[in-house]
């Protein structure tokens, strides 16, 4: 068993290929795992480094928007699972263009690649806010799509090429659409990542409005085992939801987060939201439809969030170039 992981040196990719080299799927213990990814800013080849030396990992630098690249690292694969994507909300509002390229026509270049080399099975991964906010209830995988910024946009729009190559192609893929991920390796740009590794440094956290957006917290590995059953339980065409089961107003996980790391209110700034729309209120899925093919979330809220913490107090060498990094790029 070949599999190719698009978006793998990302942080939800490489958590999937770092436990399916460690035998954390059961079937795919022998499995060969091909790493793809073009090394954004977001791409890191650090978070790869506990399975850089597993005979059954490769990794090939490329662009999902380049067939070229595809072709030469495709052929051979049995499955393909696709996390290529830019992903940061706020991002997308500044410069929607490059969302737009690499979502949309970098997954269709994915799936079209997929034909052409007979790959048995794909899995594209997406995210819950394609359905757009929820006041109350919860969103089954048949919702209307309503997204709100340039980046749930494009990942809609990738989620129906997926389901036309399906239909009209006989492409054997499936759609999942997680709730929020957090978990170790996760990029400080992201609110939970960023708060801890803030709070840590005994540095301020902002606290958009009063903190009143709500969403569903999903533990990453939790997040790639539901991946995992769609992969190998998946139905051709269909949308998975896979949810965390525990909602959080932005206040709340601040406070949370404030606990974590032993610090108190004094040191949350409570500014205006510079970002404008695009930011939806609530969150909330429905992953009955997941769950009848065996998924159901193992990690507590806070049993998750204290192995975050705590895999950030361990490894500021991972994260504080990242930051000083980025902080030298606004400069």
């Amino acid at each position: 068993m070949r599999v190719l992981v698009t978006g793998g040196a990302g942080f939800i990719g490489s958590h999937y290929a770092r436990t399916m080299l460690s035998g954390g799927y059961p079937g795919f213990e022998d499995a060969e795992v091909t790493v793809f990814d073009k090394l954004t800013y977001a791409g890191n080849l650090a978070n790869l480094a506990p399975v850089a030396d597993d005979p059954r990992y490769r990794f090939v630098q490329g662009d999902i928007c380049v067939a070229a690249d595809l072709d030469a690292a495709l052929p051979g694969h049995d499955v393909v699972v696709n996390f290529a994507a830019e992903s940061h909300v706020d991002r997308s509002i500044i410069g929607a263009a490059e969302f737009v390229l690499t979502n949309v026509l970098g997954a269709q270049q994915v799936f079209e690649a997929s034909l052409r080399h007979g790959v048995g099975r794909v899995v594209h991964v997406s995210t819950d806010e394609v359905y757009g906010s929820v006041d109350e209830g919860s969103w089954t995988e048949d919702h209307i799509l309503e997204p709100n910024s340039p980046y749930s946009a494009a990942k809609a729009g990738s989620d129906l090429i997926a389901r036309a190559y399906a239909m009209t192609y006989g492409l054997n893929i499936s759609i999942t659409r997680c709730s929020n991920n957090y978990g170790p390796y996760h990029f400080p740009e992201k609110v939970i990542p960023l708060f801890v590794t803030n709070l840590l440094d005994g540095k301020k956290v902002p606290l958009y409005g009063v903190g009143a957006n709500v969403r569903d917290w999903l533990f990453v590995d939790d997040h790639c085992r539901g991946i995992q059953l769609v992969v190998e339980k998946g139905a051709p065409g269909e949308y998975y939801n896979i949810g965390g089961g525990r909602e959080l107003s932005n206040r709340e996980l601040t406070e949370q987060l404030l606990a974590a790391t032993g610090r108190d209110w004094s040191y949350v700034e409570e500014i205006v939201d510079p970002r404008g729309g695009g930011h939806d209120k609530r969150y909330s899925v429905d992953y009955s439809k997941t769950g009848a093919l065996g998924y159901a979330p193992r990690t507590t809220f806070e049993d998750g969030l204290a192995l975050t913490v705590q895999w950030y107090r361990d490894n500021r060498a991972w994260w504080e170039p990242l930051k000083a990094a980025a902080a030298t790029a606004r400069s």
